[in-house]
């Protein structure tokens, strides 16, 4: 648990969009930047006050190499005296900088921060910087030890131990689409999201004067049991998943603010909620994404806590049997968890989206006037990610 109170002042994200989408023309540093720039001017706060800025995102190469956190910062024109970090928790990478985020409050190194992440994944592909002439990452050493698997096999590993069928990950599918189009139906996103404005590419491909304004989600679709029972199994011939039951490739950003509880009162800003308690495990890399279901049970043991206390679950939608197995472990309540769609109908944008998924459950938890909210996600190399936070 914190020894300090850090509290969340204010957490928005941009719309998510949809591989090759209204995003793509979109460099990465620059959407970054319009999230963290529209952080900043919703609540109104001294940039210069921010002690560090720490930022996920997963594929750090080109656009987003050289510390994008960094280099978005400056784009945005935020002072320069604020340092910046990108970090790499794979998946958890965005909801990893929210917690080190707080955790530099919480120390006493900074008073106010920002934890952020992006991922461009229409213009930097998933891999890209672990391919190429620089060798691969998993080296002989690791493999004496582990067997390395693919994401899409350890999602298939866990459907197979926790009894997932074809139908329960359809079902899921159905639902994350049905939640996510009630949600825009009853506007419930508003209020999180900073639009983008979105280069329009010239016949030479490269960005126009002219843009076009982004301000929904995109990964949206028609979806029922029949139109899913249709689709090609990825990785196995028999396969659980499919590309409607797995998490959307997606460009996106979010940004979250916080500060110790002292200094955002004297700052004269209104605190959302505390951050109660954070965590990072790690698990069998060979099953690799379980992590949620560890990260669950240890937050709620240190902090007194039962399934029943949490108002919303916020756990991302990597792949349906992630969700499927990590419910049926715990006893989860589904009408509390991922009450507006997961990744499978808004996209998974990798660097992005546990600060996303803060951005929503904040908003979420505010809107039912609710009390607690966990956030929690798998990780690639056997990570899981967890956040707990408690509203004012």
């Amino acid at each position: 648990m914190q020894e300090s109170q850090i509290v969340i002042i204010d957490a928005v994200r941009t719309p998510i969009g949809r591989r090759k989408g209204g995003l793509a023309s979109v460099h990465p540093v620059d959407l970054l930047a319009t999230a963290q720039a529209g952080l900043i001017a919703r609540t109104g706060i001294d940039p210069a006050v921010v002690g560090q800025a720490v930022g996920g995102c997963v594929s750090q190469i080109g656009e987003q190499s050289f510390n994008v956190t960094r280099t978005a910062w400056l784009a945005a024109g935020l002072p320069f005296a604020v340092a910046a970090t990108t970090v790499d928790a794979q998946c958890g990478s965005g909801q990893q900088s929210v917690n080190l985020a707080a955790a530099l409050a919480a120390s006493g190194t900074v008073e106010v921060a920002v934890g952020c992440g992006v991922e461009a994944m229409s213009r930097i592909p998933i891999g890209a910087n672990s391919s190429g002439d620089f060798g691969r990452p998993i080296n002989r050493s690791y493999r004496q030890h582990y067997n390395f698997v693919t994401q899409f096999e350890a999602a298939e590993r866990i459907a197979a131990r926790w009894k997932v069928t074809r139908r329960d990950a359809d079902e899921l599918g159905v639902l994350s689409q049905e939640r996510a189009a009630r949600a825009w139906a009853q506007g419930r996103f508003t209020d999180q999201i900073i639009p983008v404005d979105a280069p329009v590419p010239g016949t030479d491909g490269k960005p126009t004067d002219r843009s076009v304004r982004v301000d929904q989600d995109e990964g949206l679709r028609p979806t029922s049991l029949d139109t899913l029972a249709a689709l090609k199994g990825v990785g196995r011939e028999d396969a659980v998943h499919t590309a409607g039951t797995s998490s959307q490739i997606s460009d996106g950003a979010a940004a979250v603010l916080l500060a110790t509880a002292s200094r955002a009162e004297a700052l004269g800003l209104r605190a959302r909620a505390t951050v109660r308690d954070t965590i990072l495990v790690g698990v069998d890399p060979e099953l690799m994404l379980t992590g949620p279901i560890d990260a669950t049970r240890q937050l709620l043991e240190r902090n007194g806590l039962t399934m029943q206390d949490l108002d919303v679950i916020e756990i991302n939608e990597a792949f349906a049997s992630v969700v499927v197995a990590w419910a049926r472990e715990l006893k989860a309540d589904m009408e509390r968890v991922n009450p507006n769609g997961g990744a499978i109908a808004l996209g998974h944008p990798l660097g992005a989206s546990g600060a996303v998924l803060v951005t929503k459950a904040l908003n979420e938890l505010e809107r039912v006037d609710g009390r607690f909210a966990l956030v929690t996600m798998c990780c690639g190399g056997g990570l899981g990610t967890g956040t707990l936070i408690e509203r004012h």
